[in-house]
């Protein structure tokens, strides 16, 4: 589904006004049976600005950027947390997961740690396996994130069988040395950068909580 332009009513006023002036000025030209000097400058200047309304209504209907089309991501809401964790790691995640949902265009968010699958949440498929495939195997050891910006041009797209099969682009964002943060949009080259810098800020986050509560190993 298509994610409707919030603008396009905007960038059709110029046209529509300066297409509304040129007819105007037009049949005010013909009901006049006589036409004087003073009329026939207005005349111009109102066929100049006509001009240069329609002009600018086709320029930034070119020039304005086209909103990613947006999908509705197949799966169901989930909400998920291994059931051994503590309390607080759980807040924690809940309040992060809550935050990346409804801040930014993350669709579906799974947060690995150790190995094991803490949180599953947002629009997922039934499969709640996780398998880290090579890139998030790649983010794992380098401890660098990854962006897909549009998942369906990726070869790789085939190992995140654990999101929705339509998402459209996926962050793999690591949580300190030991875990990873899988985001699914539903729209591709939708994060921006700020988004990506707020997402490394959360999991950064999660790290300090993840590490004290579910620690081992060394974080260097």
């Amino acid at each position: 589904m298509a994610k409707p332009d919030p603008n396009r009513v905007v960038r059709l006023i110029p046209l529509v006004v300066g297409g509304l002036a040129a007819v105007l000025l037009l049949v005010n030209r013909l009901l006049t049976p006589e036409l004087t000097v003073t009329q026939a400058r207005s005349d111009v200047l109102g066929a100049i600005v006509s001009a240069v309304l329609i002009l600018t209504g086709l320029l930034w209907q070119q020039v304005a950027p086209r909103l990613p089309d947006a999908v509705e991501l197949v799966g169901e809401q989930k909400f998920e947390l291994a059931p051994d964790l503590p309390e607080i790691v759980k807040t924690e995640l809940a309040w992060a997961s809550y935050l990346l949902l409804t801040n930014t265009v993350t669709r579906s968010l799974i947060v690995l740690y150790q190995g094991k699958v803490l949180l599953r949440r947002g629009i997922l498929p039934e499969k709640a396996e996780v398998t880290p495939g090579a890139i998030v195997q790649r983010v794992l050891e380098k401890h660098k994130p990854v962006y897909l910006v549009a998942l369906s041009v990726y070869p790789g797209r085939f190992e995140f069988d654990y999101l929705p099969d339509n998402t459209q682009g996926v962050i793999c964002q690591p949580i300190g040395q030991q875990g990873v943060m899988i985001l699914g949009a539903n729209a591709p080259r939708s994060y921006t950068k700020q988004d990506e810098t707020w997402i490394a800020g959360i999991a950064d986050k999660l790290d300090v909580t993840l590490f004290r509560e579910q620690g081992a190993g060394s974080r260097e």
